[in-house]
């Protein structure tokens, strides 16, 4: 399948991607996959912009959060979408008690 026939399957946003031309960091990695297609290697990489496309499947995937490398092995199910929607930059928020010295109102909570 060409990446003109490709490209009518997806969303518009995806679709105008494709359809500007990539980037010269899109065209590295995705040679970088090629090159490595039946090989086990980790390609580690920074373009969270980059869509995903059907030559990608069953490639290994380092993408870059912003602070480390999350690895993802590409499935049919992720053709389509960008490479930065499988790595999370955010964590989960953890509330607890407020700590020493937050508030006026801390002073009062007892200490374990």
């Amino acid at each position: 399948m060409s990446l003109e026939d490709f490209s009518k399957l997806l969303p518009s946003r995806e679709r105008r991607a494709l359809k500007r031309g990539m980037p010269r960091v899109h065209k590295k990695l995705l040679e970088n996959v090629r090159k490595n297609k039946g090989k086990d290697k980790l390609i580690r990489t920074h373009a969270r912009d980059m869509v995903i496309l059907p030559e990608m499947v069953g490639s290994k995937l380092g993408i870059h959060n912003g602070q480390e490398f999350q690895m993802i092995i590409v499935d049919e199910s992720m053709v389509g979408h960008r490479l930065g929607e499988f790595a999370m930059t955010r964590k989960k928020v953890k509330h607890s008690s407020p700590g020493l010295g937050a508030t006026r109102s801390s002073k009062f909570v007892p200490l374990k």
